[in-house]
């Protein structure tokens, strides 16, 4: 019986860790998940996001207070009329998947037109999204993805029967991982949060961290050399880390349309720099370490739409910085690969440095513009 009771409860508990933040305040970076499979083949997935925000067509940030009076404000018929649009969203936007097949399911807004508590924000039609479905008979694995239309995602999975689950990040618009259903905890094949974050890490180096994978190019094109690279590298790194570290913990942040841009600008620094010295500056280690502390306040944006699980910040953030140090790694490799063996041929700063770290800063210089608009 009591084992019965706690396989009962346990979503209810893990609903509230989960949901715990938002129930406090909007939280438009990020749309938390509780995917609860039970025993008898059901499945409810619980989705906590601004669907006020979401009925209405208004941007992340917009005002919750004015979103409420809004929908508040509507005739009768025309809130209908929004509510079974935004079931259609969640229908057509959202996919719960067992063994790779969509499953159906049923939308519901248990929060609409309840009074938010005294300390959440304004809201008519509240946070909670609640899709319930069954999954097809004898799946043994499942996933979850909802599109771009929704911020990123922290998705927690929770089998009612064997409390076995697991937690994870998501970017806007990925797929989850399958998750093996009806296996014993110790046999699973899910990645551990370390492990999730490291892959992160690195992914916003290669293949989508252009501008940072330009920066380090411009590094290795003044002297592609291992020792003054060495320099350089852990002035960059040493910098990034410091600043990662003080934004994703609330210490200090600036907002992305100051830190973007000047970002691009270090990348169009460097470049040129290359193209009006022959060698390595004693001052070009300070300049890197400067540039460095704007390209982890860069990360931090990255980190603070995707969050930090409760409980394992440390490991998560650690993990992510370790990954953009992989990818760094990875991307002088492939610099070396593709132009070392014409580092030491005479023409190799006339016919390659010169002309790549001009393209480079051509580059960084369009950027900087776009970033401006």
């Amino acid at each position: 019986m009591i084992a019965v009771l706690l396989r009962r409860a346990a979503p209810a508990f893990l609903l509230l860790a989960a949901g715990a933040p938002a129930a406090r305040a909007h939280d438009l970076a990020l749309t938390r998940v509780l995917l609860v499979v039970r025993a008898d083949g059901s499945f409810q997935a619980d989705m906590t996001c601004d669907l006020d925000a979401l009925a209405l067509g208004a941007p992340p940030g917009a005002d919750s207070q004015r979103l409420a009076e809004i929908l508040a404000e509507l005739p009768a018929e025309e809130r209908l009329r929004r509510l079974e649009s935004l079931r259609e969203l969640f229908r057509r936007r959202v996919r719960v998947l067992f063994d790779g097949r969509p499953a159906g399911f049923e939308v519901s807004f248990p929060e609409a037109g309840r009074p938010p508590p005294p300390e959440a924000e304004p809201s008519t039609l509240g946070l909670l999204a609640r899709l319930e479905g069954t999954a097809p008979e004898g799946a043994s694995e499942v996933s979850f993805r909802a599109s771009r239309a929704f911020p990123p995602v922290e998705l927690t999975v929770l089998e009612e029967e064997t409390l076995a689950g697991t937690r994870l990040p998501l970017q806007r618009g990925e797929e989850s991982p399958a998750y093996r259903l009806g296996e014993a905890p110790d046999r699973r094949l899910d990645l551990p949060v370390a492990a999730r974050y490291l892959v992160l890490g690195f992914w916003h180096i290669l293949p989508r961290g252009w501008d940072h994978m330009l920066f380090v190019l411009g590094l290795f094109l003044l002297v592609p050399r291992w020792r003054p690279l060495l320099w350089q590298v852990s002035a960059f790194t040493v910098a990034h880390t410091l600043t990662l570290a003080l934004a994703v913990t609330g210490a200090f942040s600036l907002p992305a349309t100051i830190v973007e841009p000047l970002i691009a600008l270090s990348i169009v620094y460097v470049a040129v720099e290359n193209v009006l010295v022959t060698r390595l500056r004693w001052w070009r280690p300070a300049v890197v370490f400067a540039f460095g502390l704007l390209h982890g306040l860069g990360f931090a944006g990255v980190l603070t739409e995707l969050g930090l699980p409760a409980g394992e910040r440390v490991p998560a953030l650690l993990a992510f910085n370790l990954g953009v140090e992989a990818g760094q790694l990875v991307v002088l490799a492939l610099a070396f690969a593709a132009l070392g063996a014409f580092r030491h041929r005479p023409w190799y700063r006339r016919r390659l440095a010169v002309p790549l770290s001009l393209a480079v800063a051509a580059l960084g210089l369009l950027w900087f513009v776009q970033r401006l608009g």
